[in-house]
């Protein structure tokens, strides 16, 4: 059943990919960023179809892509209807896990961190070897070679007013993917060909819900991170494609908002509010399923498991009536 939940969850996200890229292609003399557009601009700065000065000339490849979204879905959908009517009920041989099994969780773990540095070597040979990305300094498509320089690359982590959003060239952002893939790639290795360590074992609690926690926690920092980025870097998110800068307003909750008039919400407008919205949410919900693998009850409001880990012992807990009192 895991299988096939899975499997339709990994085909619902390239079916919505692709039925919104093909939507976005019933086109309008206007900039992307004014067409409530939000996937078209990404293919737009990896630089498929620009002519001169970032304006798109060549459709075709973003319907190609959109397409192919389309029909990756339809394959994901039926394998996991397959799963979930002719597959087995438990996995079994070298598929079979549990989620106490820390040593089968962490070769999981390993093989994504392979399969995430595969993704960033892929623009680092998209920028060198397949036709480049676009640049808004020179406003043209052009390959980029790689900054290797780690002092620059790992500089960005303590230096900067905006942290990682601060990059202001692409061989930077070239050099730190190509850094960060290989970072993923031999760390996923490792993962998968070792154990945790008792260490290990014994700070982190090992179980379905304390994995979701752990994964919201992580997408909710990734969401921080995209807001930031989107908001402040027109480098990564040219101008040409995703609108004018952005400021920060608050009126009962913080909001982006354009830096220049546009016409409706720009496409970076809805990006960044869209990203700040969904850490948000994601955090709270780290913040609830981590309570809850670490075996705390809502109702009583104190721990009445033992999950292990770094968790106390429930006799050691100090229930919130008696705080209160």
């Amino acid at each position: 059943m895991t299988t096939s939940v899975a499997t339709s969850a990994a085909g619902s996200s390239p079916w919505w990919a692709g039925n919104a890229r093909l939507v976005d292609l019933s086109g309008r003399a206007r900039p992307l960023y004014e067409q409530g557009v939000i996937l078209l601009p990404n293919l737009a700065r990896l630089g498929y179809g620009l002519g001169d000065g970032g304006t798109i000339v060549d459709s075709h490849p973003y319907f190609v892509v959109g397409a192919v979204h389309l029909i990756s879905s339809a394959f994901l959908g039926f394998g996991g209807i397959f799963h979930a009517l002719k597959g087995p009920a438990i996995l079994s041989g070298s598929y079979a896990y549990d989620w106490s099994d820390g040593d089968k969780m962490t070769q999981i773990l390993g093989s994504h961190l392979v399969l995430l540095g595969g993704g960033a070597l892929l623009l680092v040979a998209k920028a060198m070897f397949l036709g480049g990305l676009y640049d808004p300094l020179t406003q043209s498509v052009h390959t980029v070679a790689p900054n290797t320089n780690p002092a620059e690359i790992f500089g960005y982590l303590f230096a900067g007013k905006f942290w990682l959003a601060g990059v202001d060239n692409l061989a930077d952002v070239v050099g730190g993917h190509l850094y960060i893939g290989i970072v993923l790639i031999a760390g996923g290795l490792w993962h998968i060909s070792t154990q945790p360590m008792a260490w290990v074992k014994q700070l982190f609690v090992f179980s379905g819900e304390a994995y979701l926690a752990y994964s919201l926690g992580a997408l909710s920092l990734m969401a921080f991170v995209a807001t930031l980025f989107v908001s402040v870097n027109s480098l990564v998110f040219p101008t040409e494609f995703f609108g004018p800068m952005l400021t920060i307003e608050f009126n009962r909750v913080p909001y982006f908002v354009s830096t220049s008039p546009v016409d409706g919400y720009s496409s970076r407008e809805w990006l960044a509010n869209a990203h700040f919205w969904l850490g948000f949410f994601f955090l709270q919900g780290h913040l609830w399923h981590a309570l809850r693998s670490a075996g705390f009850d809502f109702g009583q409001g104190q721990v009445t498991q033992n999950v292990g880990g770094r968790v106390a012992a429930p006799a050691e807990q100090v229930a919130i009536s008696q705080l209160k009192a």
